[in-house]
């Protein structure tokens, strides 16, 4: 006698899975403002009519809602660091912009020059000096934060000094310096630090654009830049939501000819 058993798989087929229908998101809310999506009555963007870009023979224009600091010789806008209250020193398109800080630590007489509107690009291309040493300056927003300013076209340095860099802190994506002589044109997108009880509550944002090309990419600076020893750099110090924008005398002869700002919405 056998007893044969048999035992069939009874499972059910797996179940289609449930297809989700997509959240319909019909309203949106920015700066604690509700809006309907694709709503004719919110604001549009107001109207800025761009600038033309400068290049070696001609100086381009700012954009029309852009504060224009710098154009052609007009220096009403600018005071010398070292005597605010005089007047400020300007002969045939020269002028001298003494930083406070640097002076002390380079005493010699060094000039930033600013060059009329007009002017085309004869000045000679001899190289001098190495290094920091070599069409030295810097960008200073607020007074306290440096974009360094500097010769970099084969020519080496320490990587957090080079041009372009948030002056010991943070080294940018590339070199693209022009060749000694040419015109470089920098745009710095500036988020400025906040303060609360005495210490940072949001660090500064920078985002740099040098020639054309990104070099510092929304970079949050973890410190002050600036310099109080070969290896030392400051830390934040609390400070007033307006300061003013600065130019470094390092010592070596350096070129602007136009400067504006846009004041963005934070």
């Amino acid at each position: 006698m056998f007893l044969l058993a048999t035992i069939a798989n009874c499972a059910e087929p797996n179940a289609a899975p449930e297809v989700k229908k997509p959240e319909i998101i019909q309203w949106i809310e920015v700066d604690g403002q509700k809006w309907m999506v694709h709503d004719e009555k919110r604001p549009m963007a107001p109207v800025v009519t761009p600038g033309e870009a400068s290049c070696d023979s001609k100086v381009g224009t700012a954009p029309s809602d852009a504060i224009v600091l710098l154009e052609g010789n007009d220096v009403s806008k600018w005071e010398g660091a070292k005597n605010p209250k005089g007047p400020f020193p300007l002969d045939f398109g020269r002028w001298l912009y003494p930083d406070r800080q640097r002076r002390r630590l380079h005493p010699h007489k060094a000039e930033i020059r600013v060059m009329p509107a007009s002017y085309r690009i004869r000045n000679s291309r001899k190289v001098v000096g190495n290094s920091q040493q070599r069409g030295n300056s810097g960008v200073f927003l607020m007074d306290m934060y440096e974009i360094q300013v500097l010769d970099n076209y084969n020519n080496k340095t320490y990587a957090d000094g080079q041009c372009g860099a948030l002056y010991g802190r943070n080294v940018p994506l590339a070199n693209v310096c022009r060749k000694p002589g040419e015109w470089q044109a920098y745009d710095i997108i500036f988020h400025q630090p906040t303060f609360k009880d005495g210490k940072v509550d949001r660090k500064a944002r920078f985002t740099v654009i040098q020639n054309g090309v990104l070099i510092q990419d929304n970079v949050e600076l973890q410190g002050g830049t600036n310099w109080i020893g070969p290896h030392a750099v400051t830390d934040y110090v609390p400070h007033e939501d307006k300061r003013p924008l600065a130019l470094q005398d390092h010592g070596n002869p350096v070129k602007f000819r136009n400067i504006w700002v846009r004041e963005l919405k934070d």
